[in-house]
């Protein structure tokens, strides 16, 4: 049934979502997205974060980036368009990115099972017995597998993953959806198929060709006076008091984590995200196929309720708006992006060839995914961006 809804999508989309038959050619309108600073700066006023930065990019180019409020309240320093922020689990796509690479280069499918690369996982079970079919890195990718367990490096990536196979599986493969650290098992596969590194091969493969300078999981000196603190609401949630950042620690000993390790800043993120929304290229770049864009932005979760907002489905490696409603009603069918722990978003609406980018760094959301900031911003900045419809 996925098979036949996926030749639908091929056959009733434009040749790649950064080209959408129904974008307005004309200019977002400025005095909409001078409101945006204003919406942020309130939420900043009213204690519920520290600071923000916003970045929106129209038909290619960044049309507003705003920093307000502070990056550390202590120092009382103020929060700068370049901040560095831990990204936390927004990592998570770039790491599906880097296997579609793989899958473009023929060493790896997502059809493959995972036991192919990594044998412990030919005997992972289920409470009731053996799975009815293999795991395979599809599954992974898209919160189907029914793996389990912190999403944290213990150590090495590798002694990491290899006590992932150890565990039970919470039911059969492509049965349910629940977020899980399969991207930190695509990560070692990572390694295994290319033979570098995880992180040197989203170096050299990733970042470096898309020049984005400040995406690092492990920021130099310079970085780290750019880091902006975390915090979360007091008891009373009267102010905001420091929290320690467990996701993004600096050398902690502790490898790169696939599934939610990174630093990076808004501008680095557009990039990224710009990549996907152009079919895999960045100007003259091209770091995937469209044929793998296409994949990774289309919802390969049937029916499955998935995702932590309602009417969306997943990919690999990205979540997929199916159904605006709700922090979502603003956006497009087919719009995807992901979260990060401590707040931040980033989503792309093809649609309308849009990038809404969003940097804060506090805990105590519930649901980050759901946040008043995320549903204001976006709010704001799609209402910029019809200014003639």
């Amino acid at each position: 049934m996925q098979r036949i809804l996926f030749i639908v999508v091929l056959l009733t989309t434009p040749a790649f979502p950064g080209i959408s038959q129904a974008a307005d050619s004309k200019s977002p309108n400025s005095a909409a997205l001078e409101k945006i600073g204003q919406r942020m700066q309130a939420f900043v006023e009213g204690q519920q974060v520290s600071g923000v930065v916003t970045l929106v990019a129209h038909q290619g180019k960044v049309v507003h980036l705003k920093a307000v409020g502070l990056a550390d309240m202590d120092q009382q320093r103020p929060m700068q368009t370049d901040s560095l922020f831990c990204i936390a689990s927004m990592t998570k796509p770039m790491t599906a990115t880097a296997v579609m690479i793989l899958c473009d280069e023929g060493k790896l499918s997502v059809d493959d099972p995972v036991s192919k690369y990594l044998p412990d996982f030919a005997d992972i079970e289920l409470r009731s017995g053996p799975p009815a079919r293999p795991l395979t890195i599809g599954d992974l990718m898209t919160h189907t597998s029914g793996v389990s367990g912190n999403q944290q490096n213990q150590g090495s990536l590798e002694a990491t993953v290899q006590q992932f196979s150890k565990r039970t599986l919470k039911f059969q493969p492509g049965t349910q959806w629940a977020y899980s650290p399969g991207l930190s098992i695509c990560g070692r596969i990572i390694e295994i198929v290319s033979g570098q590194p995880y992180e040197k091969f989203l170096q050299q493969r990733i970042f470096d060709p898309l020049q984005m300078t400040d995406t690092t999981f492990s920021p130099n000196t310079e970085q780290q006076t750019r880091i902006v603190t975390l915090y979360k609401p007091s008891k009373d949630k009267s102010a905001l008091v420091t929290e320690p950042n467990w996701w993004c620690r600096l050398n902690d000993g502790r490898s790169p984590n696939p599934s939610g390790g990174l630093f990076s800043t808004a501008k680095d993120v557009s990039r990224f995200y710009q990549m996907i929304l152009d079919g895999g290229q960045y100007g003259d770049v091209r770091i995937l196929s469209e044929k793998s864009v296409r994949e990774m932005t289309t919802v390969q979760t049937g029916e499955l309720e998935a995702g932590f907002t309602p009417g969306c489905g997943w990919g690999y490696g990205w979540g997929v708006v199916r159904n605006p409603q709700g922090v979502t009603k603003m956006l497009s069918p087919g719009t995807f992006g992901h979260g990060g722990a401590f707040g931040t978003q980033g989503w792309a609406d093809p649609d309308r060839q849009t990038i809404y980018v969003l940097m804060i760094q506090r805990t105590g959301f519930g649901n980050g995914d759901a946040s008043d900031i995320r549903a204001g911003f976006q709010d704001l900045a799609v209402k910029a961006v019809d200014r003639n419809k």
